[in-house]
């Protein structure tokens, strides 16, 4: 079997693919499963409570040593299923953008999926694609590669026919067609893969933050066990209870479920996303989104729908007008005959330019490559059906040379039968043509095309000399070529803007986050369609790429203002813009969808890659993928950013409010110097923390955005500040402490105890601690809800708008049921049922502590224009 320039026949092709297998690197486990689950049990909290156990065990207190372990196991598996079904969900998120490679099969080009591509294929690729497997180039047309990711060289490779390619590398400028040589485990970044594997990414902002405040709990932890392991010495208490009293005040302020609670909000999170076309690409970008204060936006396909069609055209024998949608080739056409016939000419010289095409799919046409060169292409067609024609338009033209479209030079370039054709940004085509008589009306009519937002292309034409054919020598750069043109004329595209972007920019700025559009369009255009959906700012300022200052300070102090349009922009003058705004301090989200956009969206705080028209590289450079390339799904991501945040301090704030409770009551006995009893044991704080708190507090990371979460300015806080400190430490904390030495004290001085006298009966005692434990899990169902809003009462939010936590209170309830019920589980806590007196108590603490909650956040936000989503 040979492979032809038709390339591979289907059957072929189906037979090589069940010989070779799918074109998938080979999946390498550097760290198996049983090793990420062992992780689980030996990280710095595990450890600690590892030795806290064995201790336990050799005090001779194995009752505290079982317990100990048992919470250290559920800790930890819980921890590997959340992480399991968090890379879970980002293997199914990826796979939600599968990569489609064009090949020649059965002599037509055809798309199919990246996996499928086999030994001895032709594929067609073209600047911004992904090689999908080892090749020989067989075509090339001003082709360069990036391999910067095999040989750490940034310079991109020049690749001629006959040189090799290496899948994962990207095509940088040009077209070319290759065969196919390796696919799947046989590829170079197969071998490389396996050894980069190893490679640990670096901490995000968030895994730093929750970091800090894990181990500044912890230290605290150990620092109270160590306190109070001497004030038990001090006061006559044996070594055995001393230890004891030290490990359960270390165990109360553990955070034994703050991590894997955080990555379950985080997943959720990313879920969500998911769910309003914004793909997660790095967990960790979830809570990032919702800090973004800067927004740097696309104009083509962001903020409009990157469906062109070409309205006006303007030649020197007079302007031709065309209505109609979408890519079907008719359309109404105004103009004079001589007019019309010399707008066919540009049409057909602009199509012969061009690759894309307005392709029928079953009974709609649509574009097929670019949308603007689809535009073309539907214009030429157009002009020919109207001059009663049937071919031009719609034939293929045979090109000899080819010099594609270049950010730097802003035109592409086509030899065909001895003439160069060209097309491209006026201001870099119009200075190559010879004036034509009438250079005031063409400057009239791209002014006014510009004005009224229309994407506007030159048009120009050379006879070469010689009339050299297609097996002459062309030379790698057009620009001898491209000098004394003939001015065709200009071709005005509309691009509609999109129908959410208007509102989309209104709730950008209530939200506090300023927005800049950077576009390489004619600075006039930029400036309407900005105008049009109202993205230009009061001042209305509107720059030019060459015009922006290289100090990075005046570049931020000019750029950083809400509205500004920057026009003709280059990709390397985007990443200057990246690095000057967060200079500024913003948190900079930028998006991109071109080849040169990586290194910008690599610098951002949050990189944005368009996800149905973006290049390969752009995403693979970006956290965030817009599955819609819609500006207004940016807003989406970032209002769950929001959300996620607030649902992390909503389950710390619960749980440091917890701890408050479990440690009164070692500090009631410290204080007392051991003659007031305990009301709490270090079994009964471990039941507390994972018996009854840890599914209340995963309701509360599932959490839902509040409506005003966006009408306010992003804010850059800690997790732990003092706004938490408080609410926990001076308000829900304390209440829930009262409530509970309340209840515990009431018991024990009905039942006839007094203070200084001998320590009451076991069943007493029993009983005084089964109202002490109640009281901390009823208060904690309270503070669930309380804890469901920073500023919000719950009755406001609605008791049931959370199903989740209606489902983990119930289950609270119970557990507490069968914590004081079942007799052998009570008796290994040490305590009974409460009494009707302890009981009372104990419920009245759940409308206190709403009570004292709601006064808290009336007073903080009194101020306040609105409700904060906290």
């Amino acid at each position: 079997m040979t492979t032809t320039v038709a390339g591979l026949s289907t059957g072929d092709a189906a037979r090589l693919l069940a010989e070779d297998g799918p074109n998938l690197l080979p999946q390498t486990h550097i760290v198996p499963r049983w090793r990420t689950f062992a992780a689980q049990f030996t990280h710095f909290f595990a450890v600690m409570l590892w030795v806290a156990a064995a201790l336990a065990f050799i005090a001779g207190m194995p009752q505290l040593g079982v317990a100990v372990t048992i919470v250290v196991i559920i800790n930890g598996v819980f921890s590997y299923v959340q992480e399991a079904r968090a890379e879970r969900a980002a293997s199914q998120l990826r796979a939600m953008l599968p990569a489609q490679v064009l090949v020649r099969r059965d002599g037509r080009a055809v798309s199919i999926p990246a996996a499928e591509i086999v030994h001895g294929d032709v594929v067609l690729l073209s600047a911004g694609d992904r090689i999908p497997g080892d090749i020989e180039f067989t075509v090339t047309e001003s082709c360069t590669v990036d391999e910067s990711m095999l040989s750490g060289e940034s310079d991109p490779v020049p690749k001629r026919p006959g040189d090799a390619g290496f899948g994962g590398t990207f095509l940088v400028n040009g077209d070319a067609e290759a065969e196919v040589t390796a696919t799947g485990a046989q590829t170079r970044l197969a071998a490389i893969a396996t050894l980069t594997a190893t490679a640990q990414p670096p901490q995000s902002p968030l895994n730093v933050e929750l970091r800090r405040v894990v181990r500044i709990i912890s230290v605290v932890a150990l620092t109270f066990g160590g306190v109070f392991f001497a004030v038990s010495l001090l006061s006559g208490t044996s070594w055995r209870n001393a230890f004891l009293f030290a490990i359960g005040v270390s165990v109360a302020l553990i955070p034994e479920g703050l991590l894997p609670t955080v990555t379950l909000s985080l997943a959720m999170g990313a879920q969500r996303m998911a769910g309003r076309n914004a793909l997660v690409r790095h967990l960790q970008a979830v809570e990032t989104l919702g800090s973004t204060t800067f927004i740097c936006t696309d104009k083509t396909g962001t903020l409009t729908q990157n469906r062109m069609s070409a309205v006006d055209v303007w030649t020197p024998l007079g302007v031709v007008t065309l209505s109609g949608t979408g890519y079907a080739p008719s359309a109404s056409i105004t103009g004079a005959p001589d007019a019309v016939v010399q707008a066919g000419r540009l049409a057909r010289a602009a199509q012969a330019a061009s690759r894309g095409r307005a392709v029928l799919h079953g009974d709609q046409w649509l574009a097929e490559g670019d949308p603007m060169e689809a535009a073309l292409d539907a214009l030429a067609r157009r002009l020919d059906h109207g001059a009663g024609t049937s071919a031009g338009g719609n034939a293929e033209v045979p090109v000899d040379a080819r010099w594609p479209f270049d950010p730097a030079r802003k035109r592409e370039s086509v030899a065909v039968a001895g003439r160069l054709l060209l097309k491209g940004a006026p201001e870099f085509v119009l200075p190559l043509c010879v004036a034509p008589a009438d250079l005031s009306a063409c400057e009239a009519a791209l002014d006014e095309m510009a004005g009224r937002g229309l994407r506007v292309l030159a048009v120009a034409e050379r006879v070469l000399p010689g009339m050299p054919g297609s097996d002459a020598t062309w030379p790698e750069d057009p620009g001898e070529l491209e000098r004394e043109l003939t001015l065709l004329g200009l071709v005005g595209l509309h691009d509609p803007p999109r129908d959410s972007v208007a509102e989309a920019l209104r709730a950008t700025r209530t939200a506090g986050i300023k927005v800049a559009m950077l576009t390489g369009d004619h600075p006039t255009t930029a400036a309407a369609i900005a105008a049009e959906i109202g993205l230009l700012g009061p001042d209305r300022t509107v720059l030019e790429g060459k015009d922006l200052p290289e100090d990075p300070h005046l570049l931020g102090a000019l750029l950083d203002r809400d509205g500004v349009v920057v026009s003709r922009v280059s990709p390397e003058q985007k990443l200057k813009v990246a690095k000057a705004l967060q200079l500024r301090g913003h948190v900079l989200a930028m998006t991109g969808d071109g080849v040169n956009d990586g290194p910008a969206l690599q610098e951002a705080d949050i990189g944005v890659a368009m996800g149905a028209s973006g290049t390969d590289v752009a995403r693979e450079a970006a956290d965030l993928v817009l599955l819609d390339d819609d500006f207004a799904t940016i807003i989406a991501a970032v209002e769950q950013g929001r959300a996620t945040y607030a649902n992390i301090r909503r389950f710390l704030t619960y749980h440091l409010t917890d701890n408050v409770a479990e440690l009164t009551p070692f500090v009631v006995w410290a204080l007392s110097g051991g003659s007031f009893p305990l009301a709490l044991g270090v079994l009964q704080i471990l039941f507390l923390d994972i018996g009854t708190d840890l599914l209340p507090a995963l309701a509360l990371g599932s959490e839902k955005a509040n409506k005003r979460i966006m009408h306010r300015p992003p804010e850059r806080r800690h997790l732990m500040d003092t706004r938490l400190m408080v609410r926990v430490f001076a308000v829900l904390g304390p209440v829930e402490a009262v409530f509970e030495m309340t209840a515990f004290t009431l018991t024990l001085w009905l039942a006839g105890w007094r203070p200084g006298t001998e320590f009451p009966a076991v069943g007493v005692l029993a009983a005084a601690s089964g109202a002490a434990f109640t009281t901390v899990v009823l208060a904690q169902l309270a503070n669930a809800f309380a804890c469901r809003s920073e500023s919000v009462p719950p009755w406001r939010l609605g008791w049931r708008t959370n199903p989740l936590m209606l489902k983990a209170v119930g289950v609270e309830l119970l557990a507490l049921l069968g914590f004081l019920f079942i007799v052998p589980v009570a008796a290994m806590l040490g305590h009974a049922p409460p009494t009707v007196a302890g009981l009372l108590v104990a419920l009245l603490s759940m409308p206190a502590l709403l009570a004292a909650d709601y006064w808290h956040k009336r007073l903080t936000h009194r101020r306040a224009v609105g409700p904060s989503a906290g």
